[in-house]
């Protein structure tokens, strides 16, 4: 990498720290400006005015953690959480982080992470400023979910619809069904899409996909019926495109 990402730490931790420290000194292409031991120290850092392209930011810190220190940042730079748990990953992506290292990491998982971030610093330039003719950007339409124990990412225009099972959700698509720890409540709140409408205690569904209603049940690809609760069926056809 030729161009210079300047970057710091934010860490409790000595030990990963100093390991951080050392991958940085192998990558010419990235001076450390900072290495802080707290939250709340980095948060002061960034309210005096002081700015860097690169964080890398832990997560589990007394006091303040990263994942809140992101909440509160007005314009946070280009984060690389770095944790010994892999169970923030949800909330990780959902603030947009870059990346998401697992300690603990070798360097050249660490360089993977330093590439991901040069090319987020370069592409945002070219679309910071689009044209005063172009239309707007479409929405995202992927959500990244932790199935077992690995980040997938769902693309919500596939989704059928999603059924509450227990402490878990079932996503399904025409192809697969993803089976994701999380309540149905925390899944809706992260769905930004106006055509994902509760029809049901435990299913959520995308109108999007509905090939028919009948007996008191939409009908998806593949000839699934969704059950429409009686107390969600009035929401539910007001939302509906029909004659």
């Amino acid at each position: 990498m030729s161009k210079l990402l300047t970057c710091a730490i934010i860490d409790d931790e000595e030990i990963n720290r100093l390991t951080l420290e050392h991958y940085i000194s192998l990558t010419g292409s990235l001076p450390l400006v900072s290495s802080l031991d707290d939250a709340l120290q980095g948060l002061e850092y960034f309210r005096a005015g002081n700015r860097v392209d690169v964080l890398f930011l832990d997560v589990q810190m007394p006091q303040l953690n990263g994942l809140d220190l992101l909440r509160i940042l007005p314009d946070p730079p280009i984060v690389i959480l770095t944790t010994a748990h892999e169970d923030f990953a949800v909330d990780a992506f959902d603030l947009r982080v870059t990346d998401y290292l697992v300690k603990p990491f070798d360097y050249a998982r660490f360089s993977r992470a330093v590439q991901r971030a040069l090319l987020q610093h370069e592409t945002p330039m070219a679309a910071a400023a689009p044209a005063p003719t172009a239309a707007p950007a479409p929405p995202d339409n992927d959500l990244f979910v932790k199935v077992n124990s690995k980040m997938v990412r769902i693309n919500f225009d596939e989704v059928l619809y999603i059924e509450a099972l227990s402490d878990y959700v079932v996503i399904v698509t025409e192809k697969q069904k993803y089976i994701v720890y999380t309540t149905m409540k925390s899944l809706d709140a992260r769905l930004p899409f106006e055509h994902f409408v509760r029809v049901h205690r435990s299913y959520i569904i995308n109108l999007k996909r509905i090939e028919a209603i009948e007996d008191g049940a939409a009908v998806v690809p593949g000839g699934q019926h969704v059950p429409i609760g009686k107390s969600y069926q009035e929401a539910f056809f007001s939302k509906l495109n029909r004659i």
